[in-house]
């Protein structure tokens, strides 16, 4: 299957998508399409955090006339889908979330924390900025891998094609304000101990069919919170990957791609 790039306008904001295929529509999140100050979707000044990125999907979907479909989403996509499921149910008729934010309280590493502060983040990010262009990949790998729990061949999780579009992400005019604003709005003792961020208690209001695909290895997110989320969940299905980390659908494509197509196709 050939995938299309393409720009399309939204609003006020240049948005990046990728689509193709045939048959029924699935919309992925993070992916096509890319969020406002993510990937190579314009990255302007707003008030990031998971209502406005879910406002922006929803228009998305509005303009492309997309309603009761399978939604996949991973990480901080996952929260988003979950707000979409949640307040414009009409939009979603199947729901896959992959180590997906909001079904607990995250295990935040220190280094999280300290980019909240402000100057320290933006440090930070040109250091990183930096990094990418000088260090060898290998060290990007091993670094970037430790933070996802990446426990599989790093070198096929993040080929040099990712790197480089790692590169020119963080080479994009804005990311890194934008990076910054999004962490900052999940990042705080409101989101942090609030409803705003764990949604755990909501789960039962779900009506749709809902699918959990988890790396057992999740650093950030564990695999208590997919387990939890999947007795909350009235129609819910959990699988769990053995060897895999954040990135199950990175590190572990064949069997993450066997759950995925097993719960769509049913």
């Amino acid at each position: 299957m050939t995938l299309q790039s393409g720009m399309i306008r939204l609003g006020d904001i240049n948005v990046h998508q990728l689509h193709g295929g045939r048959g029924r529509p699935v919309l992925f999140i993070h992916g096509p399409p890319d969020l406002p100050g993510f990937g190579r979707s314009e990255k302007p000044r707003a008030s990031y955090g998971i209502p406005y990125f879910t406002r922006f999907v929803d228009s998305y979907m509005e303009s492309s006339d997309l309603r009761n479909v399978a939604v996949v989403a991973a990480s901080l996509g996952g929260r988003v889908a979950l707000e979409l499921a949640l307040e414009y149910p009409d939009r979603v008729g199947r729901l896959v979330l992959v180590n997906s934010l909001g079904l607990g309280r995250p295990s935040v590493r220190m280094t999280y924390g300290l980019i909240t502060l402000p100057r320290v983040g933006e440090t930070v990010m040109r250091a990183a900025g930096s990094a990418l262009k000088w260090a060898p990949p290998p060290i990007i790998r091993k670094v970037a891998g430790r933070y996802v729990g990446a426990s599989s061949d790093l070198e096929r999780t993040m080929d040099d094609q990712y790197l480089e579009h790692l590169r020119e992400l963080y080479a994009a005019q804005g990311y890194h304000d934008a990076y910054l604003a999004t962490l900052r709005s999940l990042v705080n003792p409101r989101s942090l101990f609030g409803a705003e961020y764990d949604v755990t208690k909501r789960l039962p209001s779900i009506k749709v069919p809902v699918h959990l695909i988890w790396g057992a290895d999740d650093p950030l997110f564990p695999v208590a919170h997919a387990t939890r989320a999947h007795a909350a969940i009235p129609d819910c299905r959990l699988t769990v990957i053995e060897g895999a980390g954040h990135t199950p659908q990175a590190e572990r494509p064949e069997e993450f791609n066997r759950a995925l197509l097993s719960f769509l196709d049913g």
